[in-house]
């Protein structure tokens, strides 16, 4: 099992809940914490029955929505000079090199950006103060954000519940396949979204052909 269990294992079922909570919400804040391993932990005691995996969830995605929503008010207030200091005190997490490579993702793929995020660490910890500092529009960021920390609770906290003291050795594995995945489903996206703009544009062109007709007749 992984050594975050040892301390996490001796705390009553419903103060976990709260510190896998609150672990995740922090992190999603903006602020480096293994918020992922947290959950895998709590979710490796809950398949030795000392937590409820529902519970674990829960938690989990409650702290992610609300850490996310907080980080994306901080990124809205204080925009990339906040970053950029947080990059001086985090350089390995937080330093220019992610801060821009987060920016690029951002700036490409939007809320999608937001969704698939959760499950890669870079983009788990900026993506509430990069939307927000991008100013992202709220209401399609809390939409995002709910659906990806309620898919990325889910998906880690079952998988590591099921492959139970597994999981320290398979689970870099699955992160890996989880990954690979985000992957696939971006480049999916992105000619799904390419052959859409292609086909509005010949409609635009068939439409304005008849126009230009008219006029030189």
């Amino acid at each position: 099992m992984l050594g975050i269990d040892v301390w996490l294992g001796g705390l009553p079922p419903l103060l976990i809940y709260v510190v896998v909570a609150a672990i995740i919400l922090t992190e999603s804040m903006g602020i480096p914490i293994p918020g992922e391993l947290t959950l895998v932990s709590a979710a490796l005691l809950a398949a030795s029955g000392v937590t409820n995996i529902f519970g674990v969830a829960t938690a989990a995605a409650v702290g992610a929505i609300i850490g996310d929503s907080i980080g994306y008010y901080i990124g809205h207030r204080g925009g990339r000079p906040l970053l950029e200091r947080f990059g001086r005190r985090f350089p390995k997490h937080f330093g220019p090199p992610h801060l821009a490579r987060a920016e690029k993702v951002f700036q490409r793929w939007g809320v999608w950006a937001v969704f698939f995020g959760r499950f890669v660490a870079l983009l788990r910890i900026f993506a509430g103060p990069m939307a927000g500092m991008l100013r992202m529009h709220y209401p399609r960021f809390l939409a995002a954000n709910a659906a990806g920390g309620i898919a990325w609770a889910t998906t880690i906290g079952v998988v590591a519940y099921k492959i139970g003291d597994n999981a320290d050795r398979i689970f870099g594995r699955v992160s890996v396949a989880a990954l690979i995945a985000v992957g696939v489903a971006v480049v999916v996206l992105y000619v799904v979204r390419k052959v859409r703009k292609r086909r509005r544009e010949q409609t635009e062109a068939l439409d304005v052909a008849p126009a230009v007709e008219s006029a030189d007749v």
